[in-house]
């Protein structure tokens, strides 16, 4: 789960300190993010909730899709005692208690959630209750009262090692039944329609190797399975799709999510199946049909692409986090571990094999292990409790630790999915979903319509009917343009606003990839829409366009960039011949991480990056030859 390697160096060091090192490490630590304390009486409820009327042309509906609460192994483990009943509570605008002890809500509702706790052992660890350092004395008690030295102690026996299978052979089976049947009543209870939506799921967690490959399995109603499918039956792909499809065929309706690809050592999106046999038609259809998104954003980094795959991207270092989940934290490898990446394989195999296994949309959500979304910037509180529970923790202030350990300044804030979609339901949502009309981002509600067609007019953002016209006579994100139109070329709107109560614009890019004749892909960025007084270079580029970030002060003003961008553009080099993709990349201006926000209430140096431009990734829109 995460290096301890060199934690076994640093507390055998320890343990030879002098007696006034000992002394040091003993007092508690200050950490201002703790306070105030929860306070269940005075708690913020769950603000009431206008609902959306039904929208042929789609309302932008903003969720997570990746949320854990006690029931998973490790966020029990690691000090979170929330349900999925806090969980939903939290989405939809309610405070919870953190395991610190503080208060923690978003300042505005989610539409959609859903609670995907680990199947393997699900639920076990809460109803044998172990003797664990976090058990035996809460993170919030230890946080408040125990210095750098017990902290560290507790650290290192909670990530030394547990025999899950010893207490699970006494509480499994009923533990996990009890547990997926508290999940069900809690999303069956928050279930809203037209106000809130909560969908029964959880993670199918292979990591073979501790390389990566879980995925959060999603259905679109109560129709679900007696327990949840477990690496503990299978951990291949291939054998989780197939108990999908059985499902399916008694009738219900349900698809996978991979989690981000970034640590899965180059295997969620390789050029063979699990087992290294080829792949098929059979094998690409059936992947396609069991999952049609990807989740590119989250608090373990950003999976869009990565600089080494795509090195001429200004933008392409974001959020790199390029470690394995594995004790010895080995680089996980990039080529297979990216979504820009996989779409470049899948239309390389389109050319040269007839199917493409990596037709998927994207979205993001925030893997927050604290029964919460842990994605706005000056309020983030972290995964897991002992890893990055509070701002002292994260920063490594009070542990004898190095800030390069999980958990600490290496992890992000992020991600949310976007949706665009007829109504805030179970239905309308999954359906939109399985035709992929959704977006990623890295945390901000930034707005964005993303459209191709091949006889757009040069004018069509001025009509105040541009989206039914865009979808009248073309496709949206997740869409396959139809067959081209004697002589010409792909036309795209793309539009952007910014989020309300985040950062101005920069820009706008559209991403494409093709194929050439002799079968390899390539990729390209384009600026096509952006802010300020600034121009192309000769070679295209497009120069920064300022800074507003007082790093001292964790602030910035939004004096540069723009509230909306938008533009019409046609492909200049398209080629009728060759397979494609297109999507679109909004960026913001600079703005303050979550960690120098927690460097100034800490009255320390913030770690770098302390600012980065936050972002949104559509869906792509693909073409294939006649």
């Amino acid at each position: 789960m995460t290096d301890t390697s060199s934690l076994h160096s640093c507390v055998t060091s320890l343990v030879g300190f002098s007696v006034t090192l000992l002394l040091f490490g003993c007092g508690p630590v200050e950490d201002p993010g703790i306070h105030p304390e929860f306070d269940a009486r005075n708690a913020a409820p769950i603000p009431q909730k206008a609902t959306t009327e039904l929208n042929p042309q789609g309302n932008l509906y903003w969720g997570d899709l990746h949320i854990h609460t006690s029931y998973s192994t490790d966020a029990w483990l690691m000090g979170v005692r929330a349900l999925p009943n806090d969980a939903y509570t939290f989405a939809r605008g309610g405070e919870i208690r953190h395991a610190g002890g503080y208060g923690i809500k978003l300042r505005r509702p989610l539409d959609f959630a859903a609670v995907t706790d680990h199947s393997e052992y699900l639920g076990v660890l809460r109803d044998a209750s172990p003797a664990t350092p976090l058990n035996e004395k809460s993170f919030s008690d230890r946080i408040r009262n125990d210095g750098k030295l017990l902290n560290t102690l507790a650290w290192y026996r909670t990530v030394s090692g547990f025999d899950l299978e010893e207490v699970a052979a006494t509480h499994g089976t009923g533990a996990t039944r009890g547990a997926w049947a508290e999940t069900i009543n809690a999303a069956e209870a928050h279930n809203l329609p037209g106000e809130f939506t909560a969908f029964i799921a959880y993670e199918w967690s292979s990591a073979p190797d501790k390389d990566n490959l879980h995925r959060n399995v999603i259905y679109r109603d109560a129709n679900v399975p007696d327990v949840p499918y477990s690496s503990l039956n299978s951990n291949d792909p291939e054998d989780l799709w197939a108990e999908l499809e059985r499902q399916r065929n008694s009738g219900a309706s349900v698809f996978a999510i991979p989690h981000n690809g970034n640590a899965s050592n180059g295997r969620m999106y390789g050029s063979a199946t699990f087992g290294g046999a080829a792949m098929t038609a059979a094998y690409a259809s059936e992947r396609m049909r069991n999952e049609p998104l990807s989740e590119i954003f989250q608090v373990k980094g950003s999976s869009e692409t990565h600089p080494q795959l795509s090195p001429k991207d200004d933008f392409a270092d974001f959020e790199i986090v390029d470690i394995r989940l594995a004790q010895d934290a080995d680089i996980s490898e990039p080529k297979g571990s990216y979504a820009r990446d996989a779409l470049r394989t899948g239309i390389e195999m389109s050319h040269s094999e007839g199917f493409n296994p990596y037709k998927f949309g994207v979205i993001g959500s925030s893997d927050g292990h604290n029964a919460s979304s842990p994605v706005e910037e000056d309020s983030y509180h972290g995964k897991l409790p002992i890893l990055d529970g509070s701002a002292a923790t994260r920063l490594r202030t009070n542990m004898f630790l190095p800030q390069d350990l999980p958990g600490g300044p290496s992890w992000g804030s992020g991600g949310l999915a976007a949706v665009w979609a007829e109504e805030n339901t179970r239905g309308s949502l999954f359906d939109a979903m399985l035709r992929k009309e959704t977006y990623a981002t890295s945390g901000p509600r930034i707005l964005v319509r993303f459209f191709g067609g091949w006889n757009y007019s040069a004018d069509i953002l001025d009509s105040p009917e541009w989206v039914e016209i865009a979808q009248a006579d073309g496709v949206p994100m997740g869409g396959v343009l139809p067959p081209s139109l004697a002589g010409s070329a792909p036309t795209f709107t793309v539009w952007a606003a910014r989020d309300p109560q985040t950062a101005n614009l920069d820009r706008i890019q559209i991403i494409k990839g093709w194929v050439t004749a002799a079968g390899k892909s390539m990729e390209r960025v384009v600026d096509v829409a952006w802010a300020g007084n600034r121009a192309l270079d000769a070679d295209g580029v497009l120069p920064a366009l300022g800074n507003t970030v007082d790093i001292s002060r964790a602030s910035y003003v939004n004096s540069i960039g723009e509230a909306q961008l938008s533009a019409v553009w046609t492909d200049p080099d398209f080629d009728p011949d060759q397979e494609a993709f297109y999507y679109a990349r909004v960026i913001e201006i600079p703005t303050p991480r979550w960690s120098t926000y927690d460097a100034k209430s800490l009255g320390v140096e913030p770690p770098q990056p302390a600012v980065h431009q936050e972002r949104a990734v559509t869906s792509a829109i693909w073409f294939s030859p006649n």
